[in-house]
């Protein structure tokens, strides 16, 4: 894999059976390591060990329904009134962040009604600030600190 955006992790990685898995210190088990999970493992030790996010309001790669269709978001952080606070959609290192990217995690978070979204190849990251009752969203220059 490659070297990303972000500080580096200390992560657990293993070969089993021919394929390598990295652990997921959330859902405490080993998943495949694909360059997304890359991504995402990085982000969410960033979000722990770098921005100070309790490691118990957050979750990977959550169910919410959108039109009748089942979605996942890849990480999404709660909180502490058990709230969406910061709906992050990950891609692989190798995919450009575009306008259909911002548009799915708007989407997704149009149901959860989380207060900031985050898009990130790893390499470039987009947060913006979702102002729920004038319907308008801003971008930020840095990832929210958890109040």
């Amino acid at each position: 894999m490659i070297e990303l955006n972000l500080p580096e992790i200390d992560c657990n990685i293993r070969k089993k059976e021919g394929k390598i898995e990295i652990f997921d210190v959330i859902r405490k088990k080993f998943v495949a390591l694909t360059p997304e999970e890359w991504v995402r493992q990085h982000i969410v030790h960033f979000l722990i060990f770098q921005r100070d996010y309790p490691r118990s309001l957050i979750r990977v790669e959550s169910g919410l329904k959108y039109n009748q269709l089942k979605k996942r978001s890849d990480i999404l952080v709660y909180n502490r009134m058990a709230r969406p606070f910061l709906v992050v959609e990950c891609k692989s290192y190798d995919v450009s962040i575009s306008q259909a990217t911002l548009n799915q995690v708007s989407i997704y978070n149009k149901q959860l009604g989380a207060q900031f979204a985050m898009v990130s190849n790893g390499l470039i990251h987009y947060c913006c600030e979702f102002d729920h009752g004038a319907g308008k969203m801003k971008f930020i220059d840095s990832f929210p600190a958890f109040k």
